[in-house]
C-alpha cells in the first residue's frame, strides 16, 4: 500500500501540479497571455497523460517488463510511447471542441498531428525512463536489503535447523542403536551425515531443488523415527511437478521439526506427520498437518525462531508472491501452509 500510495503521489503531483503548471506558464510566456478555456484545456490534457500512463502501467505490469533485458525493453518502451503519443492527440479532439477552441483545418493538419504527437512522445518516454529507473533501483534496494539481512537469518536457521538439542538425541539415538542393531544404526549415521552436510553445503542466497529438500526431510524424520519409535507415524503425498521447484534450503524441514517439537512430542500417544503438495496456476502449496493444537493461534513455545525465519525468507525472496499461514485445521490438527511461485529469475539466484 505505501508503493501504491508513492505511485498515485508521484502521478498526480507530476501531471496534475508540474505538468499541468509548466503547460500554462509556457502557453502564457509564448503568447503573452492566454484564455481561461486554454487554461481549463491544459489541464484536462494532463489529466489525459495521468490516465494515458496509468493505463499503460496496467498494461505493463503482467508482461513483466521489468524481467527482460534492456535492448527488448527499450524497443517496447519507444513503441508503447509512439502508440500514447497518437492516442493523447486524438483524446484531445473533445476537450478543444467542448471548450471552443477547436479549429478542424489544425486538429487534422498532418504535420500538426506529427509534430504535437512527437513532443508527447518524448514526453511518455521520459514517464518511462523514470518510471522504470524507480523500480530498478527499488529491485537493487531489496537485494542489499536481503544481502544484508542473509548474515543474520544464516546464524538463525542454524540454531534453528541444527540445534544442539536435536543433534545430541540424535547421536544418542544411534548410540542406543549400535549394538541392538548396526544395520540401522549405519543407516542412521548416513541420514545424520546427509543433513549436515546439505546444511553445510546449502548456499545462504540461494534456493535449492525440492527433491533435495524432501530428502532431507525424509531423512530427518527417519532420525526422529529412532527416538519417538511407534509413537510417530509419516504420510507423504507429493504431486509430481513438485520437483519443478525450487525452495529456500531447510525451509520444509524446520516446519516439520516444528510440528514435531511443539506437537507430536507433547502428546502421549504422539502423532502423525503429513506432507502434501499441489500445484496449481504455476504455483507450489505444500501443505504440512501435525498432530497437535496451537493454544490461542500460537505455538505453545513463543521463543521459536523457526516459523519468523520462514516468513522472513519468504518475504525477501519472493515479496507478495509467497504466502504462509499456520492455522488449527481442527481439534486434533495443525496445518502448515506455504505457497510459492515457479519463477525463472528465483531460479537463477541457485545457479548464480
Amino acid at each position: 500500500m505505501n508503493r501504491l500510495r508513492l505511485y498515485w503521489t508521484l502521478q498526480i503531483g507530476g501531471w496534475l501540479l508540474l505538468y499541468a503548471v509548466i503547460q500554462i506558464v509556457g502557453s502564457i510566456i509564448a503568447s503573452g497571455g492566454t484564455s481561461s478555456a486554454r487554461i481549463i484545456f491544459l489541464f484536462f490534457e494532463s489529466l489525459l497523460c495521468l490516465l494515458v500512463t496509468h493505463f499503460a502501467r496496467i498494461l505493463i505490469i503482467p508482461r513483466k517488463w521489468l524481467n527482460i533485458g534492456i535492448p527488448r525493453l527499450i524497443v517496447n518502451v519507444f513503441s508503447m510511447a509512439m502508440l500514447l503519443g497518437l492516442i493523447l492527440y486524438f483524446l484531445r479532439i473533445p476537450f478543444s471542441f467542448m471548450l471552443g477552441i477547436y479549429d478542424k483545418e489544425v486538429v487534422f493538419d498532418l504535420e500538426n498531428i506529427l509534430g504535437l504527437s512527437l513532443n508527447y512522445v518524448v514526453i511518455f518516454f521520459l514517464w518511462y525512463v523514470l518510471y522504470f529507473t524507480f523500480h530498478y533501483f527499488d529491485q537493487y534496494n531489496k537485494s542489499l536489503k536481503y544481502e544484508a539481512s542473509m548474515v543474520q537469518i544464516e546464524l538463525n536457521n542454524l540454531k534453528s535447523q541444527l540445534n544442539p538439542h536435536f543433534i545430541f538425541n540424535a547421536l544418542n539415538s544411534i548410540r542406543a542403536l549400535v549394538d541392538e542393531n548396526p544395520l540401522k544404526s549405519k543407516q542412521a549415521i548416513n541420514q545424520l551425515s546427509n543433513i549436515l552436510r546439505n546444511s553445510l553445503a546449502s548456499d545462504k542466497k540461494g534456493l535449492t531443488k525440492f527433491e533435495d529438500e524432501l530428502k532431507i526431510v525424509k531423512d530427518y524424520l527417519g532420525l526422529e523415527h529412532i527416538r519417538f519409535e511407534e509413537r510417530l507415524k509419516t504420510e507423504f503425498d507429493i504431486h509430481p511437478e513438485s520437483h519443478n521447484f525450487y525452495v529456500p534450503p531447510f525451509m520444509i524441514q524446520t516446519l516439520v521439526e516444528n510440528g514435531i517439537k511443539h506437537g507430536i512430542s507433547k502428546l502421549t500417544a504422539g502423532g502423525v506427520i503429513q506432507m502434501k503438495t499441489l500445484v496449481e496456476n504455476d504455483s507450489l502449496k505444500i501443505l504440512i498437518r501435525n498432530s497437535g493444537h496451537l493454544m490461542n493461534g500460537k505455538m505453545t513455545s513463543p521463543t521459536g525462531i523457526g516459523l519468523k525465519n520462514t516468513i522472513q525468507r519468504l518475504k525477501l525472496i519472493y515479496g507478495d508472491e509467497a504466502s504462509f499461514r499456520i492455522v488449527n485445521e481442527n481439534d486434533n490438527f495443525v496445518l502448515t501452509e506455504i505457497i510459492i511461485p515457479q519463477k525463472q529469475k528465483y531460479e537463477s539466484t541457485n545457479r548464480g
